[in-house]
């Protein structure tokens, strides 16, 4: 599967409908996304369980404003709705792959465990 654009219009269905989501936040003029791009595309190929989408933050601002979005390129993983991990900086083809790996160990039993439980402690 190759990589999907993601607008304000699409953004809560991608992340809600999909168990495992994968979200570049980018920009043209971002040299460093720019270089990270083909390795993201490259692990949209071999992952075609996951859903991997683009953000253009220059088109989508209102989107990026909501995700506090400061720098770029930054990476953001879903999963089941819920954001999991979320970092700054272009990452290596194998630092990308470890992250697929972790995403999918994650034991999303605990996840929502924990999350109750910080909503009845809230």
């Amino acid at each position: 599967m190759s990589t999907t654009e993601i607008t304000k219009d699409t953004f809560n269905d991608t992340i809600n409908n999909n168990n495992i989501v994968l979200v570049d936040w980018w920009a043209e003029w971002c040299g460093p996304c720019r270089s990270f791009a083909p390795v993201f595309e490259e692990a949209s190929q071999k992952h075609d369980d996951i859903v991997f989408g683009k953000v253009d933050t220059e088109t989508q601002p209102e989107l990026a404003a909501m995700a506090r979005i400061t720098s770029i390129p930054t990476i953001m993983a879903f999963r089941e709705g819920i954001l999991i991990f979320s970092q700054a900086g272009a990452l290596p083809a194998r630092s990308l792959e470890e992250l697929i790996g972790k995403v999918r160990e994650l034991d999303m039993e605990q996840v929502h465990a924990a999350l109750a439980e910080e909503e009845q402690s809230g």
